[in-house]
């Protein structure tokens, strides 16, 4: 076991960069994740990275043993999940992200309910509006919000979100209320974005009569957080780009007002996304098929 502690640290290691990163994910300290990587080393007699005070690389020993070892792991994972189908009682983590605003409302809700169902299984919920590196970042379930990547992973769709352009009336008083999309661009308007590195939205699509429009579009003002957007425009400092569940309450009360609703933003899709062969786990199965439906039952009240 301690050498597939091991090869578990190296891999991590690799996709993460450093020790320290690799050794947290699998919450291990910085200490303790670099023994297990010297271990490895002394046992293969090669040296696995360059190090350096900057920088660590897998060597090409170490780039070439990083394939080998990934397939060790996921052959063991594989095994343990087609074990756990013929006990009747799953067991292990699930690694599993979800944008925020979905992620509080409607996803960890759910997580409890679902341990509660099923004791042996761990849940780790890691909320980010950030877009996510599925391999990278250890996961094995990706809740998305928007227009799915085109990729080798599997979608399991779960509903059909609308968004919507809204603003706060004090908003519209001092600046005007947009009536066509080109408003956006040449009215001087704030549009509050969804802004990190390789961030798709720097332009807006909206549904019109001529078919969809992209908007390129500015502002003082952007995050990689959706839920500091929505605070922010209902502090009337701009127009926002939401789905429609996250901000319904804020509509309905008339904290904020939609505009454009003749040229709405294109509809988003909820769903989850999984590498085709991790859905040979029973555990990860089990928790698809009890997310999900709570979930779409939750976006259609």
């Amino acid at each position: 076991m301690p050498y597939i502690e091991s090869l578990h640290v190296f891999v991590r290691v690799v996709e993460l960069g450093s020790i320290t990163a690799g050794g947290r994910d699998l919450r291990l300290t910085p200490a303790v994740a670099s023994n297990r990587v010297k271990e490895l080393e002394r046992r293969l007699g090669v040296r696995l990275f360059n190090r350096t005070t900057r920088s660590l690389s897998p060597t090409e020993a170490g780039q070439s043993f990083y394939h080998h070892a990934r397939r060790v792991i996921e052959s063991l994972q594989d095994a343990e999940a087609a074990i756990a189908g013929f006990s009747g009682h799953p067991r292990g983590t699930i690694q599993v992200t979800a944008p925020l605003g979905f992620g509080k409302r409607y996803v960890a809700p759910l997580i409890p309910r679902f341990v509660d169902a099923y004791p042996d299984v761990s849940v780790r919920l890691r909320l980010s509006d950030r877009k996510v590196d599925m391999l990278e970042d250890g996961l094995d379930i990706a809740f998305v919000v928007g227009q799915p990547p085109e990729s080798t992973l599997k979608l399991r769709k779960i509903a059909d979100c609308p968004r919507v352009l809204c603003a706060s009336p004090d908003y519209l008083a001092r600046y005007g209320t947009p009536r066509t999309a080109a408003d956006l661009v040449t009215g001087g308007h704030n549009c509050l974005l969804l802004r990190y590195p390789r961030s798709p939205e720097y332009y807006w699509t909206l549904e019109t009569p001529e078919g969809p429009r992209k908007c390129e579009l500015s502002g003082k003002y952007d995050s990689d957080d959706g839920d500091v957007l929505t605070a922010w425009a209902l502090d009337h400092r701009g127009i926002v780009n939401k789905p429609r569940f996250e901000v319904a309450a804020h509509l309905a009360r008339g904290d904020l007002v939609e505009i454009l609703s003749d040229t709405p933003p294109i509809a988003a899709i909820a769903g989850c996304l999984y590498p085709h062969r991790r859905l040979q786990d029973p555990k990860l199965r089990l928790f698809l098929d009890f997310i999900t439906p709570r979930c779409r039952e939750a976006l259609s009240a």
